[in-house]
């Protein structure tokens, strides 16, 4: 059996169903980096634009777009902070707690919020549009690790705060934060975490 030819690159981008073992490879390798080890350089806006067309390019049932995209740069990473303190405060966070809902603002240098749009609609149900959302934030996730850059997806008590999502990123009734993807460079390569047991959660059907 004679070996299999080399992929091109040029060739795989046309025709996507050829193999390509160096993004197989990249899924089967890919590792998030702690938030807090993020450092610049960030992406400058021509690369993270390209970075936010390839998270677009998502499974979307019915071509809806339920969402959209809040480029979140450092001073408003700083003033996000400053609501972060007001908020938790007066929800009662305290020390700690307090402390890492405003440092996930407040030490970040470039995030995006990926913010679910409801669209009316009979034919797809909001579960299906949240999935799409979720998916964004993983291809978000995905694209930026794959530019070269450190990237990790958060949430916390603030993203679901409507009082912090309204003042704080201007999200209008109805949406909400699936997921702030804080980018950066990385400074420490993390060490590989436990992954499932593909036994234990798979079932195979064959008839």
């Amino acid at each position: 059996m004679s070996a299999p030819k080399p992929v091109n690159p040029d060739t795989a981008a046309v025709n996507p169903a050829l193999p390509n073992p160096a993004v197989l490879e990249f899924l089967l390798t890919r590792r998030s980096r702690p938030a807090r080890t993020l450092a610049l350089p960030v992406p400058d806006r021509a690369k993270l634009t390209q970075i936010l067309t390839a998270a677009a390019r998502t499974p979307d049932h019915g071509k809806l777009e339920p969402w959209r995209f809040i480029v979140l740069t450092r001073p408003a990473l700083e003033r996000l902070g400053t609501l972060a303190r007001t908020r938790g405060a007066e929800g009662g966070l305290r020390d700690e707690k307090l402390a890492k809902a405003v440092s996930q603002y407040s030490d970040s240098h470039l995030a995006v919020a990926v913010v679910n749009v409801p669209r009316p609609t009979d034919k797809i149900p909001h579960f299906e549009q949240l999935l799409s959302t979720g998916a964004v934030c993983l291809s978000l996730l995905n694209a930026t690790l794959a530019a070269g850059f450190g990237a990790n997806w958060l949430t916390g008590w603030l993203s679901q705060d409507p009082q912090f999502c309204a003042e704080g990123l201007g999200l209008l009734p109805g949406e909400r934060v699936a997921g702030l993807i804080h980018i950066g460079t990385e400074t420490i390569t993390p060490p590989e975490r436990p992954r499932p047991d593909l036994e234990a959660i798979t079932t195979w059907i064959d008839a």
